[in-house]
């Protein structure tokens, strides 16, 4: 190839580069044509978890509304990686929409996982008043500053305490002793552990099921839609109705992509959002109501622990985060 015909091909990689360069960063999904815009969507839980189906009902309501303008391309299974890796994904914008527990957010914006304050709700109603008002809502707001900005509120439930076969029922604060206990990358939740006399070790949900499997932690806990959508009842054998953390999810979209759509779109989205939060909603609670009939059908041995014990031996926990999470928002939850 001949010298001039060379610089020619330089000339104009250089100039496509200053071009796309000029254009803003495009959103995760972005098609290379221009003429749609794919919005690449990852989850650490499998495809029939609540968050998944809500976000295929998100989908068809987006891509109805645009023609196709905007598509929503959805990854279940931790294919575009665990729950600390797509948030992450998001803050650099390498994928544009995820669904997480609040807490999962900490790193970046602490105050965002104060919902999860031991035995702060009594029911869905309650939790729900309390994540779609001002007090979320403001220690929701320092997420933008990541490029994290909150579309809805899906629900995860609230937490339970599964065992082993080896470690036997809990029916007691006492049960807990010495429990290793897989918890998530949440301070509070593992200090709620702690107060209850249980180690916490962090694990990404990607790999619980294995590491159950094999042995190497006594205990987990999560919500009831979450231990029997991933089979988490084939590697344990009790499950305890603590019901000891509401677990709020943050319906989440890449910042840069919000801002780069018109109003339109914008308002195409929100809306789209409302109707997933509200199906994410309804999955979880009619599910905590009929899954344990299925766990104990899959053999699992489930107890209902006095919480009245539990409650007493968690009540610190607000006074130990005090230097944690904002003074005024503490004294809002108390």
């Amino acid at each position: 190839m001949g010298l001039k015909r060379i610089g020619f091909i330089s000339a104009v990689f250089i100039s496509a580069s200053l071009l796309a360069a000029c254009s803003g960063k495009q959103p995760a999904g972005a098609g290379a044509g221009g003429d749609t815009l794919v919005l690449k969507a990852g989850f650490s839980t499998s495809a029939s978890d609540p968050r998944v189906v809500a976000t295929e009902l998100f989908k068809e309501e987006v891509e109805t509304a645009t023609d196709g303008r905007i598509a929503v391309e959805i990854h279940p299974d931790g294919e575009l990686g665990a729950d600390s890796e797509l948030i992450e994904g998001i803050v650099n914008s390498d994928i544009d929409i995820t669904a997480s527990s609040a807490g999962n957010f900490a790193t970046y914006a602490p105050n965002v996982g104060i919902s999860a304050f031991p035995f702060l709700f009594d029911d869905f109603d309650e939790a729900w008043a309390f994540v779609d008002g001002d007090v979320e809502k403001e220690a929701e707001e320092e997420l933008v500053d990541y490029n994290i900005r909150v579309l809805g509120h899906y629900d995860n439930g609230f937490r339970c305490v599964t065992t082993s076969d080896k470690i036997g029922p809990v029916n007691n604060v006492s049960d807990m002793d010495g429990l290793i206990i897989r918890t998530p990358e949440n301070q509070i939740v593992m200090q709620t552990m702690l107060l209850l006399g249980a180690q916490p070790k962090v694990l990404d949900f990607t790999k619980l099921y294995d590491a159950l499997k094999n042995g190497e932690f006594d205990a987990q806990e999560n919500p009831i839609p979450v231990i029997y959508n991933n089979n988490l009842y084939e590697v344990q054998s009790n499950l305890a109705i603590t019901n000891h953390s509401y677990d709020v999810m943050l319906f989440v979209i890449a910042d840069d992509v919000w801002d780069s759509l018109s109003d339109e779109d914008r308002q195409i989205l929100a809306q789209a959002a409302l109707k997933a939060q509200a199906k994410d909603r309804e999955l979880i609670k009619s599910q905590t109501e009929e899954y344990i009939d299925k766990l104990k059908e899959e053999g699992m041995t489930v107890t209902y622990p006095d919480l009245a014990e539990f409650k007493e031996a968690t009540s610190s926990a607000v006074q130990i985060f005090a230097d944690t999470y904002d003074a005024d928002l503490l004294k809002k939850i108390q």
